[in-house]
């Protein structure tokens, strides 16, 4: 049995799929959960991460420091994590994480952007801190670039790296070619983060976990944004099956699942129509909510909004590109 570290976002990239509105007993209950059952990482945070509540992407229900404080009075044995983007996440956020017990600070940047990490990740690193990076929207690199650009993130200090799939563009041969690249340029564990818009969340961490990476990300009930991620109680008992060991309790996890679906989430993810079109399209799937409502205001068919973001190769943090292209497919339609 080869083992693989479970990292569980469900109280961070979950909270897109209610707008941020995750609140204190919610995030207590479910980290008790998920600590009950031996996860070994337990992620909390504003769907977007530290510092971004906001007008653009959503104002969270709770602050980050009482997001952090709740979750890590929940957690015994499990570790605690937090997520940041640059530019919406500073180094001052850095800072209160690790006062508040963080222990694993993850660091996202767009797949060809690494040196925005750098300043952030040297700054862990003189800390003592552990910190990785993910490469977001990975399906817009080549497998040689990912690697290149997860390389030169270890450079800088990252102790992990690996990538999010974040529109749940790949199919698991892909994720093969590009964790395989990744494992085979780097010398620590390799991340992968996928989404399923295409309903290949599952296959595509097994085929991860198969290729080299040692870190993989789940949430219970799939609670995430659109068709949701990877779906942590089916993703373990599969993983055990296929040869990787988790050190996860089945029962505890299925418990996990359970109050989540109970008290987080009103109903679980579902591989729906704009999901599909986003992961065909190669969109953030965080766009959601936004898609669908600029366009029901403009009349506009949101499967074509999607598909015009994904030609523009709009990323996480474009949200105002969505009323741009809404208003120019309105005018075409008139």
């Amino acid at each position: 049995m080869t083992p693989v570290v479970v990292h569980d976002p469900t109280l961070r990239d979950g909270q897109h799929a209610v707008r941020h509105r995750l609140g204190v007993a919610a995030l207590r209950g479910y980290a008790e959960a998920a600590d009950a059952a031996g996860v070994p990482v337990v992620e909390v945070g504003h769907g977007n991460g530290l510092g971004a509540s906001s007008m653009q992407v959503g104002r969270a229900a709770v602050s980050d420091d009482l997001m952090l404080s709740t979750v890590r009075e929940a957690l015994r044995r499990s570790k605690m994590g937090v997520f940041m983007l640059p530019g919406w996440g500073t180094s001052s956020d850095l800072r209160k994480a690790i006062a508040h017990g963080a222990d694993v600070i993850r660091i996202g940047v767009h797949c060809t952007e690494t040196s925005l990490a750098e300043r952030h990740l040297g700054w862990l690193a003189e800390q003592g801190a552990e910190g990785h990076c993910v490469l977001m929207m990975s399906h817009m690199a080549s497998a040689a670039e990912l690697a290149s650009h997860a390389a030169a993130a270890v450079g800088y200090g990252a102790r992990a790296v690996g990538l999010m799939d974040s529109a749940g563009y790949f199919l698991p041969q892909d994720v093969t070619s590009r964790i395989g690249a990744i494992a085979a340029a780097v010398d620590v564990p390799v991340i992968f983060h996928g989404h399923n818009n295409l309903g290949m969340a599952v296959a595509n961490s097994v085929a991860a976990a198969q290729a080299g990476a040692r870190i993989i990300d789940g949430c219970a009930r799939g609670f995430g944004a659109g068709a949701g991620n990877t779906q942590l109680e089916v993703l373990v008992p599969v993983l055990e099956r296929t040869g990787f060991s988790t050190g996860i309790d089945l029962y505890g996890l299925l418990d996990a699942a359970d109050f989540a679906e109970r008290e987080l989430m009103p109903t679980p993810p579902t591989t729906g129509t704009l999901s599909i079109v986003s992961g065909l399209a190669g969109v953030f799937s965080g766009f959601k909510h936004q898609v669908l409502d600029a366009s029901t205001r403009a009349g506009v068919d949101p499967r074509d909004v999607f598909f015009e973001l994904g030609r523009r190769q709009a990323i996480a943090g474009q949200e105002d590109l969505i009323v741009d292209v809404v208003t120019e497919l309105g005018r075409t339609a008139v």
